[in-house]
Parts: structure tokens; sequence; C-alpha cells
């Protein structure tokens, strides 16, 4: 199937909101000793100053769902846009450590929102064919985030400017911020809202436009308006009940092994890390971007050959390097700290091959399309709790286990094998509405 120009073109702009929340989620790892120094913040004050972002996601996850299906996907981005903009200037200007929490608590609505929508909007635009590797774009986006985040802490702090310096770090995510809401004016809103709104005339053009996976428009419209079905069935119908568990459970899974993994406190407290295996400070910062680029490269190839390979086999690899990688990462800090970079980005190729690349992917196919924002919302609400969970005791386990900390992670990674083995099913080049009949539900 063709890739059209306007559906690549709206999928980059959509994605957007993926490389704010890629660049938002990393950004703080280089500001953490300035903000142990200036705030004088110990162990747990620093693990709270992450988390409150977090604690944000969490909010922005379980809110964005319903404005979404009231105002619609696009107008739901334009404030998620505004958001990002809103704590990036407000955390450069913040005058104390409480101003920050709540700038950053804003940045994190605007992450947990962006980790709800973006991925729900481009998979809704998408022909089937073309979903995995459309959706994992935003995925793309946000490793490319990640990797910027960590670049730019870089190049910031080879200029030396001292008490300041995060400021900059923190305030530099203004300018993508608001490219993202300008650019938003160009994109279409979702054929499948427009259809659960009677639409149908705007939605047919939409489609026509990015492409559909039946012969005519008119039989795409015809499947959504049956997958629907809301004479039988109401957008404000009991989500958790017996007809949806099927699919509440597969995301609920994936989204809190994703952050067993342990990816999140590596992505919060990369310098920290490297600092602790023996490296210098700035030596660390260019040690984190080495891992991000990384990741960013194995989460491309990913992203190439999710859709012919599909979604299971992505994750039998990526939990295997998960096991090896993260076992190897606690025998690098007993023995030889050299190798814990070496084992850090066997790591990150095992999760932008896997569950980077699969979970937003997997987790926008498996509702139906009159549940899909509330069950996005429930799948990012999962993934922001247990990475709140993992960031805010991260410092603590670290201090006091050492590297054995990754042995805890590893454990659970044996579990999302085994879960991998005998539950996920492949959802790779099948329709949202055939999906929902392949799980019984009507």
């Amino acid at each position: 199937m063709k890739l059209s120009g306007y559906l690549m073109r709206s999928t980059i702009v959509a994605a957007l909101g993926g490389f704010l929340f890629g660049f938002d989620t990393a950004v703080i790892s280089g500001t953490t000793g300035w903000l142990r120094q200036i705030f004088e913040l110990g162990d747990f004050s620093l693990g709270f100053t992450v988390t409150a972002a977090l604690i944000g996601t969490i909010v922005g996850a379980l809110a964005i769902g319903r404005p979404s299906d009231i105002l619609g996907r696009r107008r739901a981005l334009f404030i998620l846009a505004a958001l990002y903009f809103i704590s990036a200037v407000g955390c450069a200007i913040s005058w104390n450590w409480y101003s920050l929490l709540i700038f950053r608590f804003i940045g994190g609505l605007g992450v947990g929102g962006a980790s709800v929508v973006s991925p729900m909007y481009t998979a809704e635009i998408s022909p089937a064919r073309l979903r995995g590797r459309l959706v994992a774009f935003v995925q793309f986006n946000i490793i490319l985030g990640i990797l910027l985040a960590y670049l730019s802490n870089y190049i910031i702090a080879s200029f030396e400017l001292g008490s300041v310096e995060w400021r900059w770090m923190f305030g530099i995510e203004a300018f993508p911020a608001a490219a993202f809401f300008a650019l938003l004016y160009i994109n279409p809103e979702s054929p499948r809202w427009l259809v659960a709104q009677g639409r149908v005339d705007e939605a047919s053009k939409v489609l026509n436009k990015c492409g559909t996976d039946t012969s005519t428009v008119e039989e795409e419209i015809k499947e959504i308006q049956i997958s629907l079905d809301l004479e039988h069935h109401s957008l404000k119908e009991p989500f958790f009940c017996k007809m949806y568990f099927k699919p509440i459970t597969l995301a609920v899974m994936m989204a809190a092994f994703n952050q067993l993994s342990g990816i999140n406190a590596l992505l919060y407290y990369s310098k920290d890390i490297f600092q602790m295996a023996g490296y210098g400070s700035k030596s660390a910062l260019f040690q984190s971007v080495l891992v991000g680029f990384v990741m960013l490269v194995f989460t491309v190839f990913a992203m190439v050959i999710i859709d012919h390979f599909g979604r299971k086999k992505l994750m039998y690899i990526g939990s295997i390097g998960y096991i090896i990688s993260l076992l190897g990462t606690a025998y690098a800090f007993v023995s030889n700290g050299s190798l814990v970079l070496i084992c850090l980005m066997v790591f990150l190729a095992a999760h932008g091959f896997g569950q980077g690349a699969v979970i937003w992917v997997f987790i926008s196919e498996v509702f139906p399309n009159r549940v899909r924002a509330r069950g996005q919302a429930l799948g990012s609400f999962t993934h922001w709790f247990m990475a709140a969970i993992i960031s805010l005791t991260f410092p603590f386990f670290a201090t006091h286990l050492g590297g054995y900390v990754f042995v805890i992670y590893a454990a659970f990674m044996v579990l999302q094998l085994i879960w991998v083995i005998f539950v996920m099913p492949e959802t790779k080049g099948i329709s949202l509405e055939k999906i929902q009949k392949e799980f019984g539900i009507e």
C-alpha cells in the first residue's frame, strides 16, 4: 500500500507530541546535580522532584480520554502543546522549589496526555498495513526527543553557565512546543472520531486522503459504523465490564512490564548511574547521549520491520535482551564499572527494538473504537503510575543496593517473557475493527 504524502505529513506533526514527550521525560537527567545543590535536596526530595512530573503524567493520562472524545483528537493535541510550552517557560523562570514542582507537574500533564492522544490519533488515521510503522513513528520521536534532550544538556553544560545552567536545560523545550502548536493547524481530525460524531462527509474526505483498509471509502465508513454500533452501545457506556476484560488486561500488563524493566530509572537518572559507575560529570552527560543514540537506532530498525515481523516477535527478542543486559549491568557494577556503558547500550537496544517500539502500537490497537480513548488512557495511566513508583524508589535502592537493583528489574523481565509467550496476541496487519471481532467484542 502506498503511503500518501498527506498521511505522512499528518503523522509527522502528530508525532511531535511524542518528541516533546521524550524531551520532557529526559531533560531533567542533566539538572539533578544542580537541583540537589541549589534546593538542598536529599535522595527522597530529588526523587519527588522527578516524580512531580510523573504525577502530572498520571493525571494527564487519566484526564485526557474524555476531552479527546468530546473535543476531538486534534483539539486535544492543541491543549497538550500549550501545556508543554507553559511548563518549559515556567521551569526556566521558577523562583523556588515549589514553583519548579508545579511547572514540572504541568509538563507531566502534557506528557501523560500525549502518551494517550498521539498514538491513538495516528492509529485512527492509518490503514492497517501501515499502522504499525506509523504509530511506531510516535515512539521514534519519543526516542529522538530523549536523545536531543541529552544532547541539548551536554551542549548547554559545555558553555559552563554556572547556576543558571539548569534553567536553560528546561527552557529550551519552549521552541519545539511552539512549533508543535503551530503545525497542528495543517492536520485533519481523526476520521473515526468524525464518524462517531455523525460527521460522515468530513470523515470520508480524510479517509480519501489517508487511505483505507477496504476497497472504497464507503465500505470503510460502514466498517467503522458497525464497530461503533451506537444504536446498541453508547460512548458513555461502562468501560470496566466483562466485555472489555481482555483488552483491558492486555493493555495494563503491557504498560506495567514496560516500566518494570527499569527504563525510566535510566532515562531520569542516566547521569547519576554513570557517575555511580565512576564516570565524571561531563563524561556522564556524554554517555547519556551515546545510549540515547543507540536506542534511537534500534527503534528505527524496529519501526521498519514491525508490520512485517510482527509485534510478538519483537517482544520475544526485546525480553531476552532485557534479561541478559540487566544481569550484565548488575555484574558490571560489582566487577568492572567500565562495562556498565556497554551493558546499558544493550539494554536500550533491547528496549528500542522490543517494548519501546511495540507498547503504544499495541495499546492503540486492542480497544474497540467506541472505548479506545478510555482504553488508551488506562494503558498510559498504568505506564506512568509504574514509572512514578520506579523513579521515586530508584535513588533509595541505588544507594542501598548499588548495581543489584538491576537484578530486580531482570526478574520482572523474566515474567514479561512468560507473558509474551503464553498470553500476548499478534495484531499485525489486522484492521482495528477486525481486532475487535477477534476479541469477541460485539
